[in-house]
């Protein structure tokens, strides 16, 4: 294509509003679609064109993609606490189907997916690659199993329809500019603001928002089609995770431990609840399994093919905290 213009799809969410300020940086000419409702503080100073429509508006889709070259498709309905899954799969893999036949028929030169270090497989050793499948369908949670859907997508219009995909497995982003914010984010901010009075055992692969943004630009250079790329600087048990934003907050991080099993009880109450009320609550059985089930992970890949090299995460949680603590 003659254009190296850049469309990132979910440019007001927290990792694709980030994709958006380092492409600008960079010199990139930058388009973004977003809905007539999103919140688009986070890049409203950025000289860039916006495209305002739905992604499951085929026509919409085509639009924002007409001149460009490179996708960076950055949206992910997160909700895992849902008492209907039924929005997640719309959002997560039906429309995903929509922006990718869009995708194919304008011609995209290259199509950057993020996807989660959720979609990949338990490996006996306690660290997984991106060559371990998924294999724990018997306890993922449907938020779980809707990425795995998506990232399914994504590889069989690459292996069956020539699209030029890749797909970023991405860890828990931290750092500042969370506007919403995450849902691993409010946790951070809890801890900073002095409202986690409890931990437990939990936690994930994390990495800061704006090494995350970079993996996806890199990935976009030098990654090959068809292939998944871990995203993360490494694991980050909850424990540690409410101290670093406590400590740098000025505060006491929490110092009781709720033991698993009566966490379980609690979100299985919880849920009961939520069903009886028909009101969907953040404290959920299903959450509670996204912060236990998922693999530890090694990012060697996308060091040594992307040239990726993040830093250290704990300094973007305590610029999380910078942030939240700007905007209570």
């Amino acid at each position: 294509m003659s254009s190296d213009k850049a469309l990132v799809i979910g440019a007001s969410g927290f990792l694709g509003s980030h994709v958006v300020k380092a492409l600008v940086a960079d010199g990139r000419a930058v388009r973004i679609m977003v809905r007539a409702s999103s919140d688009t503080r986070a890049t409203d100073h950025l000289d860039i064109e916006r495209a305002v429509g739905a992604i499951d508006s085929a026509d919409d889709v085509r639009a924002a993609m007409r001149g460009c070259a490179s996708v960076f498709y950055c949206v992910v309905d997160t909700r895992a606490w849902l008492r209907d899954p039924a929005p997640l799969y719309h959002t997560n893999v039906e429309c995903l189907k929509i922006v990718l036949d869009a995708a194919l028929a304008a011609g995209i030169a290259r199509f950057v997916f993020t996807s989660t270090f959720g979609t990949i497989g338990l490996n006996p050793s306690g660290v997984s690659t991106e060559d371990d499948a998924f294999n724990w369908w018997d306890r993922a949670p449907d938020y779980v199993k809707c990425r795995v859907a998506a990232e399914k997508l994504l590889f069989e219009y690459c292996r069956d329809k020539g699209l030029p995909g890749i797909a970023c497995c991405v860890g828990n982003t931290y750092g500042s500019d969370d506007i919403q914010p995450t849902p691993h984010g409010q946790m951070v901010k809890d801890a900073a603001l002095g409202q986690m009075s409890v931990t437990w055992d939990g936690g994930g692969p994390s990495v800061g928002i704006k090494d995350a943004a970079r993996a996806l630009i890199l990935a976009e250079q030098h990654g090959r089609i068809g292939e998944r790329y871990i995203v993360a600087d490494r694991w980050v048990d909850y424990g540690e995770l409410f101290a670093i934003a406590a400590n740098h907050a000025g505060r006491e991080p929490p110092a009781r431990k709720i033991p698993l099993p009566v966490l379980y009880a609690m979100a299985a109450i919880a849920d009961v609840v939520s069903w009886a009320s028909r009101r969907d609550n953040r404290f959920s059985v299903a959450s509670i399994k996204c912060s236990r089930l998922l693999p530890n992970v090694d990012a060697s890949r996308a060091r040594a093919e992307l040239g990726w090299q993040p830093e250290p995460v704990e300094r973007a949680v305590r610029a999380a905290v910078d942030y939240y603590l700007e905007h209570p």
